[in-house]
């Protein structure tokens, strides 16, 4: 939605974080009605889905159509519960579609689908296609000469597929400067920590050996995300992709997320989904 690269003031960082609350809250609701989640997978990426699509990228509200919209891909496709809101908040899908979330007959599933819902660029679930999804749609958008830039949202244990490095050599040898991408280095996978099952680091001097420009921020800290991913929208003589290491802490928002890994994919109570409503409620991240 934005191409300045002025700092984000106060009153965009506040509307920002109730945005991020809102993913969440409705995050736990729609998990309810599935009855199994991925809860922390997406409390770590809150932000980042709030500073791209309510502040960073250009889009039309109610066109989720138009030619030269920002792409978004997520390579993490797990993490659509918290995505879906976000299209209705934004005219892309109807409000009442999220009340029927993965129901039968209803085109909201456990991970998106770009055939059934508006809005959203890539179906993903296999993990590690994203970023080669993401290079053929910056080649496309250059070959035809439109305007808009390609975001790719990718897990840090994606980072294990080979894919992924191929379509980050071919990027960067094709100067794909429309083309950004941010890892969500939350730190774990389904069956552990991230570096346990396959160590990944450094990322920095990986990415940066593999031709592109990198950075590093706190995830969760919006004014610092925001501004970034405003910088790297808005540079239209950057010779390379740029990647986006965002440091964050899966289940964030919910103390008890943030200690425990098995809630990766899971389903709370109902006094447990009160309670860490109360908890997203009241605190301030």
């Amino acid at each position: 939605m934005r191409k300045d690269q002025e700092a984000p003031a106060a009153g965009e960082i506040a509307m920002l974080r109730e945005k991020a609350r809102h993913i969440r809250l409705e995050t736990i609701r729609l998990i309810e009605i599935a009855k199994v989640g991925h809860y922390s997978s997406v409390f770590s990426c809150a932000e980042i889905f709030a500073a791209l699509y309510y502040d960073v990228m250009r889009l039309r509200r109610g066109e989720p159509q138009w030619p030269d919209r920002d792409r978004f891909l997520m390579g993490k496709g797990h993490a659509a519960v918290g995505l879906f809101p976000v299209l209705a908040d934004l005219g892309f899908i109807d409000h009442a579609l999220l009340d029927g979330y993965t129901r039968l007959g209803s085109p909201l599933g456990d991970h998106p689908d770009m055939s059934k819902v508006p809005g959203v660029d890539f179906s993903s679930g296999s993990i590690g296609h994203a970023l080669s999804n993401g290079v053929g749609m910056a080649v496309g958008g250059r070959m035809n000469k439109r305007d808009f830039n390609v975001f790719v949202m990718l897990g840090d244990g994606e980072m294990q597929e080979g894919q992924v490095w191929e379509a980050a050599l071919f990027a960067a040898h094709n100067c794909l400067s429309r083309l950004i991408a941010i890892v969500d280095r939350n730190g774990y996978q389904l069956d552990g920590k991230v570096d346990d099952v396959m160590g990944v680091e450094s990322l920095k001097d990986k990415w940066q050996a593999f031709g592109w420009e990198v950075h590093e921020v706190d995830g969760h800290n919006l004014a610092e995300l925001t501004a970034l991913l405003r910088r790297l929208r808005a540079d239209d003589a950057r010779p390379k992709p740029a990647c986006v290491i965002a440091r964050t802490v899966k289940g964030k928002g919910v103390s008890y997320m943030e200690t425990e890994p098995g809630w990766h994919l899971g389903y709370l109570a109902p006094q447990d989904a009160q309670s860490a409503v109360e908890e997203i409620l009241s605190r301030e991240i």
